[in-house]
C-alpha cells in the first residue's frame, strides 16, 4: 500500500484585492480552531483504541516487557501497512491527508466496530466509506413493533439514500410498486421519478420532485464520494430527465415536514403530511410517517389499507 506523505497546507492570509472570509459570528469557533480540536478528539481515540489491543490480538508474539499495553505505534503501522512516521503524525494530531484505504487498514487493525470506523473517518475528515447492501442496518423486532403500531398511519423505514427496508400495511398500500420491486429498485427516490405516470399516485409531483431532490442533494452532502451514493446518482441521472435537470440546479434544503398529494383509482384524492423521524440508535436510518391532513383523507386511506389488504396486495416485508 503506498504511503500517504502529503501535508495539509495551513490557511494563508488573504492577497490584497482578494475577498476576506466572512466576519465569524459571536460564539462562533475559527475554522482553524475547530480542526485543532477535531485533530486533538483524533489523536485520543486512536491512542485509546490501540492500547486495548493486545499483540496476541492480531497473531503477533507478546515480545519483551511493555512499558504500555496494547500494541506499539510501529506495529500498528506494520500491520496496517503504513509508514511509522506518517502513523505516528496521524497519532499525534498533525494536519495530514488520509486516504479512505489507509484509514480501513488501520480499522482493521485496531479492531474497530462499525461505530467506531465511522467516528474515525469523522474525525479524520474523510467522507465516510460506502456500506455494502449486506451492511445496511438491521431493522429490530422493537423498530417492527413500532411502525406496526402506528397503522392506520402509513409508516416505513428509510436510509439516508431512499432504500426502503421495512414497512407496515397502510404503507404497503399506498405504494405497493415501491414494496414490491427488486431490491436494488426498493427506492422511494427512484419510484418517484421513474414510475410510469399511470402507476405513480403523487399528484403535486411538481412540487414534491424539486422539494425531493433538494433534501437528497443535503442527505448526499454526508456521503460525499462514497461509490454507492455515486452509482445510484448516475443511474437516475439516466433513468429520468427531471431527475437530472433538478440535480444539476444543486438546490439543497434540510428535511421537513411537507404534504403530498395523491390520487388512487376508485379512492379518490387524498393529501398526507409526511414526516421524518431520525433513528438515534442506527445512523442514517430514519422513520417516516405519513399522517392524512383531513377526515375526507382519512377516510379514503382506511378505505385503500382494507381493499389491498382484501385483495392480498398488502403484503409486508
Amino acid at each position: 500500500m503506498a504511503q500517504p506523505t502529503e501535508i495539509e497546507r495551513l490557511p494563508v492570509p488573504p492577497r490584497p484585492g482578494q475577498a476576506r472570509p466572512a466576519a465569524r459570528q459571536p460564539g462562533e469557533a475559527r475554522p482553524a480552531a475547530r480542526a485543532s480540536e477535531r485533530r486533538a478528539e483524533l489523536a485520543s481515540f486512536l491512542r485509546s483504541r490501540r492500547e486495548r489491543v493486545s499483540p496476541e490480538d492480531v497473531g503477533m508474539p507478546p515480545g519483551p516487557r511493555r512499558r504500555t499495553p496494547g500494541l506499539r505505534r510501529e506495529e500498528v503501522a506494520q500491520l496496517s501497512g503504513v509508514g511509522v512516521t506518517w502513523y505516528t503524525w496521524l497519532e499525534q494530531g498533525r494536519p495530514i491527508n488520509a486516504s479512505t484505504q489507509v484509514l480501513d487498514a488501520v480499522a482493521r487493525t485496531l479492531r474497530l466496530d462499525g461505530a467506531e470506523r465511522e467516528h474515525l473517518f469523522r474525525l479524520a475528515d474523510v467522507p465516510r466509506p460506502a456500506t455494502a447492501v449486506d451492511e445496511w442496518p438491521t431493522v429490530t423486532q422493537d423498530l417492527r413493533v413500532i411502525m406496526e403500531g402506528l397503522d392506520p398511519l402509513p409508516a416505513s423505514l428509510v436510509t439516508a439514500r431512499s432504500d426502503v427496508l421495512a414497512w407496515n400495511g397502510p404503507y404497503a398500500a399506498m405504494f405497493p410498486d415501491i414494496v414490491n420491486a427488486p431490491v436494488p429498485e426498493r427506492n422511494s427516490m427512484w419510484f418517484m421519478f421513474t414510475a410510469p405516470p399511470d402507476r405513480n399516485p403523487i399528484v403535486n409531483l411538481d412540487e414534491q420532485a424539486p422539494e425531493g431532490v433538494a433534501v437528497f442533494r443535503y442527505r448526499y452532502s454526508q456521503h460525499l464520494g462514497e461509490p454507492e451514493w455515486l452509482d445510484f446518482i448516475h443511474r437516475l441521472c439516466a433513468a429520468s430527465p427531471l431527475f437530472a435537470r433538478l440535480w444539476a440546479t444543486q438546490n439543497v434544503a434540510p428535511p421537513r415536514p411537507c404534504e403530498k398529494r395523491f390520487q388512487f383509482p376508485g379512492i379518490g384524492p387524498l393529501t398526507t403530511r409526511a414526516t421524518h423521524l431520525d433513528v438515534a440508535a442506527l445512523p442514517g436510518l430514519r422513520l417516516l410517517v405519513y399522517t392524512p391532513v383531513d377526515d375526507t383523507s382519512r377516510d379514503r386511506l382506511a378505505r385503500l389499507h382494507a381493499r389491498a389488504t382484501a385483495t392480498g396486495g398488502c403484503s409486508q416485508d
